[in-house]
């Protein structure tokens, strides 16, 4: 198997019949070993039915069947878990990303070890879609360090040996590439096609920004600080206590040498608060690292990835 394209859908009856056929030519045309992952992410109308039938026709296809609605995410842990094929291509189910892209991907993955889509031509609404999304993948770069014109574009490709390191959990799959980074992986970006949603529903919408920024506060600290916990709790703890120090050391001294009343001073229990706060700061931190401990040395999770041996190996 050379690759596995893997396909969430959800309630896609229109779309699904006409997007197989269109996956059908592309991928013939490459004159390459192929299967098509479908993902049922748990569809309320007649989207099950129609892939039965289309896998009953085509051996390439393999139909995954969710119990309900798992979310996105869901949807691509499962077809990954699946896939058989060297190199991973995803895209969304209702015909805005063009099959005729694929051959791009497969042709950058060559030398790379991701590759994302890049809808730079997007025919979506403005104020609801497009405008959200230009902000959200300006401030993922911002914030990752990894630089990316389109994070919400589903269209990419991935190695086998990158995707299947990765634990994807809650509404992580638009942070791939950010997750990715951290094994090291090169990163590509390339122009692709995008069309007006002409059959379905749309499963988005603008309350999904706040979910985005919510699981970025996750991606950021997961990329950072998930093997050291305390320094990041620490770090806070100990710039509290410090400044609560420092403001009771002041109040001591009006007290002591000074004379002055300190007790209605609002300053004492800001004081006293921060060096508190800055305590449980701590506190945290070292809960923290003992519960990476624990999970690294339980679960037996590297803190490493090896991309080559030469020589021998034990």
């Amino acid at each position: 198997m050379t690759v596995s394209m893997v396909i969430p859908v959800y309630n896609e009856e229109e779309s699904i019949q006409a997007l197989h056929a269109k996956l059908k030519v592309a991928l013939e045309a490459l004159g390459i070993e192929y299967e098509i992952i479908y993902v049922d992410d748990g569809s309320t109308d007649r989207t099950l039915p129609l892939l039965e039938q289309i896998q009953s026709n085509d051996p390439t296809v393999v139909a995954l069947s969710l119990r309900r609605n798992f979310g996105q995410t869901a949807a691509f842990a499962a077809g990954f878990d699946f896939a058989r094929g060297d190199v991973i291509v995803t895209m969304d189910g209702d015909l805005q990303n063009d099959p005729s892209d694929i051959p791009k991907l497969l042709a950058l993955i060559k030398d790379n070890d991701l590759v994302s889509g890049w809808r730079k031509k997007r025919r979506d609404p403005f104020f609801s879609r497009r405008l959200p999304s230009t902000l959200a993948n300006w401030l993922i770069s911002k914030v990752t360090g990894v630089k990316l014109h389109d994070y919400g574009c589903s269209l990419k490709a991935y190695r086998r040996d990158v995707i299947k390191n990765l634990h994807l959990y809650g509404e992580m799959h638009r942070f791939i590439p950010a997750v990715a980074s951290w094994y090291g992986v090169r990163i590509a970006e390339v122009e692709t096609s995008h069309y007006p949603r002409l059959m379905g529903k749309s499963k988005y919408g603008i309350s999904r920004t706040l979910k985005v920024v919510l699981d970025l506060i996750t991606v950021k600290f997961l990329q950072s600080f998930s093997t050291k916990p305390l320094q990041f709790f620490g770090t806070i703890g100990m710039s509290g206590g410090l400044a609560g120090f420092i403001l009771l050391l002041y109040l001591s001294v009006e007290k002591i040498i000074l004379g002055k009343p300190i007790g209605g001073r609002p300053l004492l229990l800001l004081g006293a608060l921060l060096i508190i706060v800055g305590i449980q700061f701590i506190g945290m931190g070292l809960l923290g690292e003992m519960i990476v401990r624990v999970y690294h040395e339980t679960q037996r999770k590297p803190i490493y990835v090896i991309k080559k041996v030469l020589g021998p190996s034990r």
